[in-house]
């Protein structure tokens, strides 16, 4: 698998931006441009990774293509539309959403997240994206999400079914999925799961952690990998078992020293369980 994450610069160039993932040991990163921008820019970003063997993992098509108000949802199409054929013009891993929400935060929860409705209005919107741009180099993927489709192995396995799209394929953040107590202390068994039903898709995952507090109601926060308990080595024993190009992607961080510190910590377990990064 290839590790990946962001790097702080001053006035970023495609030469500048790749030489630093470089020094920082990464091999894979986030497409830094938009579809918008300058051809040669994107090409200019696309060659400079190539060159240092910096495989780019994903475009991200963030927005809300199921938004109630419909102005909203046409942008978001365009958009998802114009990061799908970026991603396929660069030879991306994916491009990535989430499936959006039915409130007025986009990424945010609403009682009919979890209805048939917004289901069928997934796969559409879904079919739609991917019929307008038809990728062959690339996938469209969801991220996991706590609160709307697709929020675990079965919800994923059955959207993929009714999408019936062979570019659609699996975009995995675990700690998206941990919402309960539960499943926080069982988190290896919903990974090995997860991974035992959708390996064959997954192009792509993103790297966290997640930590319990101990007050009502139950409260859970997003950290730096290894300070929470995300069970980092059931997730690269089974990431492993992937090709060798598959992309985990550490995210969210705040600061260049976190970022070292989160991939060392995930270099680290590699190293004792015998995997390269």
């Amino acid at each position: 698998m290839r590790l990946g994450g962001q790097v702080f610069i001053d006035n970023p160039q495609p030469d500048t931006w790749a030489e630093a993932l470089k020094n920082e040991g990464f091999r894979a990163a986030v497409f830094p441009v938009g579809g918008d921008a300058d051809r040669n820019l994107i090409q200019a970003y696309a060659d400079e990774a190539r060159k240092r063997d910096i495989l780019i993992s994903e475009v991200g098509a963030w927005s809300n293509p199921i938004s109630q108000d419909e102005e909203t949802r046409r942008k978001a199409l365009e958009f998802c539309k114009q990061q799908l054929a970026l991603a396929e013009e660069i030879g991306a891993r994916c491009c990535v959403n989430i499936a959006g929400s039915r409130g007025e935060q986009w990424d945010g929860p609403h009682p009919d997240n979890f209805s048939d409705e917004t289901f069928e209005m997934i796969v559409e919107t879904t079919r739609d994206i991917m019929d307008s741009v038809k990728p062959q180099r690339t996938f469209f993927t969801m991220e996991t999400m706590p609160w709307v489709f697709p929020d675990s192995a079965d919800t994923y396995l059955a959207l993929i079914k009714a999408v019936d799209r062979p570019g659609f394929a699996v975009h995995l953040d675990p700690v998206n999925m941990i919402s309960s107590p539960r499943t926080y202390y069982r988190n290896g068994e919903m990974i090995r799961d997860f991974f035992a039903k959708l390996g064959p898709w997954i192009k792509n995952c993103h790297a966290k952690d997640i930590k319990l507090a101990g007050k009502l109601t139950v409260h859970l926060d997003e950290v730096v990998p290894g300070t929470g308990a995300l069970d980092y080595r059931v997730f690269l024993t089974e990431l492993n078992k992937l090709d060798s190009d598959t992309t985990l992607i550490i995210e969210h961080l705040h600061t260049q020293e976190q970022y070292r510190q989160a991939a060392a910590y995930i270099r680290n377990t590699a190293t004792e369980l015998n995997i390269k990064l």
